[in-house]
């Protein structure tokens, strides 16, 4: 199941590029705050598919709860109890606030993974028949 798939790796890294420019140029009401956490499970699902060839749906889901756990960290402010204080990298990563919206910020960039996966695959099977 191991292999390096290129487009994937190029998918990753242009994602990544775009959330460092957001997380360091914009200050905006919308862009920044759920920009960001769309494109974060799209990235997770980049990475991952990069070195690993998966199951599209289970590799998906997987990392919506894994998303989604984070999210709950946040409303136990596990961060806060482990003692990471702002700002550092990990409490970061771990984020700040839970919200509902950036669940449903998740679910959205996790469903385009989906539309855009079976978009490909539909497309792939119309070439070889």
């Amino acid at each position: 199941m191991k292999r390096f798939h290129w487009v994937y790796f190029l998918l990753t890294l242009l994602i990544l590029a775009v959330e460092l420019y957001i997380a360091g140029c914009t200050h905006d009401a919308i862009i920044r705050p759920y920009g960001g956490d769309y494109l974060c499970v799209i990235f997770l699902y980049t990475l991952i598919r990069t070195f690993w060839n998966l199951p599209v749906r289970p590799l998906a889901l997987w990392i919506f709860a894994f998303a989604c756990f984070v999210e709950v960290t946040q409303y136990f402010h596990l961060a806060d109890r482990l003692g990471f204080t702002k700002p550092s990298f990990i409490r970061t990563l771990m984020g700040y606030t839970f919200t509902w919206v950036d669940i449903g910020c998740y679910a959205l960039g996790i469903g385009t993974v989906l539309i855009l996966e079976r978009l490909i695959n539909q497309n792939a099977t119309l070439r070889t028949s």
